[in-house]
């Protein structure tokens, strides 16, 4: 008893000390992650900070429908966790980036699991962060003071549609090599911005190994500082001015403690956000396609990505006008707080406002559903000419990748 006692006693003076030592400014870290909302006291105590922060009130208002940021956020924290282990084994060479992707699926231990949860957060961040920016659009958060928070995230919006864009290429599979050729081609058609944008995204006259190590260092090292800058922009602004107060202007009562209401709520969305995606990616696994091959064709382009069935819709209805018809409206939507700045948010006094987020989200949803009928059309690109090389100029055999194991076959992983 007496040895028990005592070990008791060095832990209670090794947690003092812990707590004593430790700068409270590190419980940033917590909130950056959502277990954490107020502002935080550096001059308490570690321990004593976060009980204060986690008393902070948040509005009675902020509902349900306010966890769309946070599902978006989670989403993303996914994507970089399941992107960095596919990393592992991914290379980035149009020589071994088939192959690896090929044992990642059949060879790796969950190496198909943390592939398909990788491509089903890349849909469902597209979707999450819609439903997100739609909420803010039409309850009419953008309006001052919060014009730069909007602003933002409409940047993380294009952020999110460029790390698809960019890894979607990345499989080296003929839907794949199709797809971004086919979206190219018809970018490089877009006046003024178009030419110049495919010569720095494509780095030769066609998709090629220079394309693809140009995505991948978009993919994993450009886009994901991006992001993240942008992401500590967007907290921190949100919340420096706080929940918008609700449609009606009237806030009731001094809001609610942070925890357990809000946290809580929190909880019990991220655990259904991953069960739902775990579930997604188990029954619902991508199939990989035949190798790239420039010379030859394929009869269907079968979509992995949400924005890809939009791209070919826009495309395809519209021409390469249908890539400047988006990014104007992008811009329309960027510049809308610094024209409506009437105080009135009710959305059926605001006709202009309402038509023209009706006209993007809506049109991308419709986009969607017309893109998913292209499925079966083969790609608006024409072949590239490989002349065969000659006895004397012909390369050595590509290094392949490691074998996969013995039990788990090296056959393509088709969806059931």
């Amino acid at each position: 008893m007496g040895a028990w006692t005592a070990v008791k006693q060095w832990a209670g003076r090794f947690w003092d000390d812990l707590k004593t030592s430790t700068d409270a400014s590190l419980l940033g870290v917590a909130r950056f992650f959502g277990l954490l909302y107020g502002p935080i006291d550096s001059t308490l105590p570690i321990d004593q900070a976060w009980r204060r922060a986690l008393k902070f009130r948040v509005p009675a208002h902020a509902g349900w429908r306010h966890a769309l940021g946070g599902i978006t956020y989670l989403l993303f924290l996914l994507l970089i966790v399941t992107g960095v282990l596919l990393s592992f084994y991914y290379r980035p060479s149009a020589e071994e980036a088939y192959q690896s992707v090929q044992y990642i699926v059949s060879g790796v231990t969950f190496g198909w699991l943390i592939r398909d949860l990788h491509v089903w957060g890349a849909n469902l961040i597209v979707l999450t962060l819609l439903a997100h920016m739609a909420r803010v659009f039409f309850e009419a958060a953008y309006k001052p003071p919060r014009e730069t928070n909007w602003l933002a995230g409409l940047l993380l919006l294009f952020i999110v549609f460029a790390f698809g864009a960019t890894g979607y290429l990345l499989p080296w599979d003929q839907w794949a090599y199709w797809a971004v050729t086919e979206g190219l081609d018809m970018l490089a058609q877009v006046p003024l911005v178009g030419g110049a944008s495919v010569e720095v995204l494509r780095g030769d006259p066609v998709v090629s190994g220079a394309t693809l190590s140009r995505f991948f260092a978009w993919h994993v090292i450009i886009l994901p500082w991006l992001a993240m800058s942008l992401l500590m922009l967007h907290f921190s602004l949100v919340r420096k001015h706080g929940v918008a107060p609700p449609v009606s202007g009237e806030v009731k009562g001094n809001g609610v403690p942070f925890f357990p209401h809000h946290l809580l709520r929190s909880f019990m969305v991220a655990v259904g956000v991953l069960t739902v995606t775990i579930t997604a990616a188990i029954l619902f696994p991508r199939s990989v396609g035949d190798p790239a091959t420039p010379s030859q064709v394929p009869g269907t382009l079968l979509s992995t990505w949400i924005v890809a069935d939009v791209s070919r819709a826009l495309t395809y209805y519209l021409g390469p006008m249908g890539f400047a018809v988006f990014l104007l409206l992008g811009l329309a939507l960027a510049v809308l707080p610094l024209f409506d700045r009437d105080p009135e948010r009710q959305l059926r006094r605001r006709p202009v406002v309402a038509g023209l987020g009706a006209v993007f989200f809506l049109g991308f949803v419709v986009a969607w559903l017309a893109g998913r009928q292209l499925r079966s059309m083969p790609p608006q690109a024409a072949p590239v000419a490989v002349p065969a090389p000659s006895r004397a100029e012909a390369p050595a055999p590509a290094a392949q990748p490691a074998a996969p194991r013995p039990d788990s076959g090296s056959q393509k992983r088709k969806a059931p």
